[in-house]
């Protein structure tokens, strides 16, 4: 009974040993190859990187989920090279060179950053010391409208340029691990224990808004291709929050394909290269000149016959624009007038109110590169050297500085610290220059903006607009000016009574024959900060009634129509 009873457990072994284990010997090879194809490994989790997004939440830099082809050089076989290397689009010779360069190493890299499906192809082939990891890659999902702010990682996602180096810590998170079973190709088979959850970094929100980010780059890129210029740069301040709405620079690059990359196109000109300011810092010596009290905006400036000659040097006016009030000067940009009320000033004063307004200071951003510019320290100047600084010739800005300190104008006076990354609380501010003087600047610089001043090409449909043009030559290799070099600006805001917006364009060696800041940047404030203004829906301050009441509709018919 018991023979009959173990039977059918003696016929199940034998079954199994005939189509199973054919033999023995045959069964001992069958769990060894098992064993050969899965092994027990600690792998590493990757860490998703934050994202980056603008002020909307709309991404501007995500990570997305790529494969590492690794492997052991010592355990690839010479048989396996011409498969690996027509799978990888190499060379047999190139994949050889490769291998031969880790020969001593038990690991190494033959390709990053794969798609998925790339990466399956080549493990599909199962050939013996080559495996996966999973890593990430970024992306940029504007591309080149952000590439200078934004900037981009290396191959280990470690940040290089712009924001992702300026807050790479904020956005890293850590790896964790995990033990796994893996087939030889390196592909998960199951998961066996964690040993350490990866954390996540932080998300990183921009003050920046990609759509007037958008508006702004494609005035830009428009300007410098029409006036073939070398380079240029447009920031947009928020006046409210000092948060900057729209910083871009020209020539731009794509994050996603760097093959092209160049030194010139990476930097954010915008922070990190700086410009004699030229005309566009005269307001603030009219600015000190009523401070001072030896001036008014009644104030009459005698700027006949049309020039000056302070020891040295003579300085000109385009014409004979006779007497000027401070807003005359402005608006015609008088050389000869700005002169003669510098000359009449305290230097030292003068400087230090430019310094009050953010001149010579770090913005404080963070931002890697950022330059701190030069605001000379006052030493007994001379008058000729007085006069120059006046107007814009003996310092240098950069674009966000010169935004920095037409903000203070726009804020009645109040200095707001400026972020790249959007604010939660109000930002931190002082009073640095008197409400009253602050307002009457910003309504001769309506004046200079208007159809009688040099920036009338800066004017907006339905929405009052005051700032300065600024045209400057550039400085020669081994000092003094180049007259065949030159920079166009424009510095300005809107609206008028209660400022939202404060905008800066540079344009770098335009060479078409137009080079006045009147010409070549005035028109692309004016695009940029109308399509800004419309776009975040502040309401306009100026609607031409004519035209108004031109655009209705005759609803009232003629006596005796029917």
């Amino acid at each position: 009974m018991l023979f009959l009873a173990s039977l059918p457990l003696i016929l199940l072994a034998k079954i199994a040993q005939l189509q199973i284990l054919p033999s023995q010997e045959k069964g001992v090879d069958f769990l060894q190859n098992q064993g050969d194809n899965r092994s027990i490994r600690k792998v590493s989790i990757p860490a998703y990187r934050g994202l980056i997004t603008d002020r909307n939440g709309e991404p501007l830099a995500v990570s997305t989920p790529v494969t590492a082809i690794i492997a052991n050089p010592q355990q690839i076989q010479g048989k396996d090279l011409k498969r690996l290397s027509a799978a990888m689009s190499l060379s047999e010779v190139q994949l050889k060179a490769r291998l031969k360069r880790y020969r001593n190493k038990s690991f190494m890299y033959l390709a990053r950053q794969l798609p998925i499906d790339k990466a399956e192809s080549i493990l599909d082939l199962n050939i013996s010391g080559v495996s996966s990891q999973k890593e990430y890659k970024r992306f940029y999902p504007a591309g080149e409208v952000t590439a200078q702010l934004v900037g981009f990682t290396d191959i280990n996602d470690n940040g290089q340029e712009g924001m992702e180096l300026a807050y790479d810590t904020w956005l890293t998170g850590e790896a964790g691990a995990k033990k796994v079973v893996q087939d030889r190709a390196g592909r998960v088979i199951n998961d066996i224990s964690l040993i350490k959850s990866a954390r996540s970094g932080e998300d990183l929100r921009l003050s920046i808004d990609l759509r007037v980010q958008y508006a702004a780059y494609r005035a830009l890129k428009k300007a410098v291709k029409k006036h073939s210029a070398k380079s240029g740069s447009v920031v947009v301040l928020d006046v409210i929050t000092g948060e900057v709405l729209a910083m871009v620079n020209q020539p731009s690059f794509n994050p996603n394909d760097r093959s092209y990359l160049s030194q010139g196109s990476i930097r954010n000109r915008a922070m990190t290269d700086v410009m004699e300011p030229g005309s566009t810092v005269k307001p603030f010596t009219i600015l000190a000149a009523l401070e001072s009290g030896k001036f008014s905006s009644e104030s009459l400036i005698d700027t006949s016959p049309g020039y000056l000659k302070v020891d040295y040097k003579t300085f000109v006016d385009p014409s004979n624009y006779g007497e000027l009030d401070l807003s005359g000067v402005l608006t015609k940009s008088s050389q000869v007038g700005t002169t003669k009320v510098a000359l009449a000033l305290n230097p030292e004063l003068t400087r230090e109110l430019f310094q009050r307004v953010g001149f010579g200071e770090v913005v404080g951003s963070g931002f890697p590169g950022e330059t701190l510019g030069n605001l000379p320290a006052y030493r007994k100047w001379d008058p000729v050297t007085q006069a120059t600084f006046a107007f814009g010739y003996g310092l240098s800005v950069s674009s966000l500085q010169l935004a920095r300190a037409y903000a203070v104008l726009a804020n009645d006076g109040v200095r707001r610290e400026v972020s790249l990354v959007a604010l939660e609380s109000e930002p931190p501010s002082s009073r640095v220059i008197g409400v009253e003087a602050s307002r009457q600047v910003r309504y001769m610089l309506q004046a200079a903006s208007s159809r009688k001043g040099t920036g009338k090409r800066a004017m907006i449909d339905g929405y009052s607009v005051g700032g300065k043009t600024g045209t400057l030559h550039k400085v020669k290799t081994g000092g003094g000016y180049d007259e065949n070099r030159y920079m166009s600006a424009f510095a300005g805001l809107s609206p008028i009574e209660n400022p939202r917006l404060v905008t800066v364009v540079v344009i770098d060696e335009p060479s078409d024959g137009s080079y006045f800041g009147g010409l070549v940047a005035a028109p692309v404030f004016s695009e940029v900060t109308g399509s800004a203004l419309r776009l975040l829906q502040v309401t306009p301050d100026q609607i031409d009634v004519n035209r108004t009441v031109a655009s209705i509709p005759k609803l009232i018919r003629k006596r005796g129509e029917s």
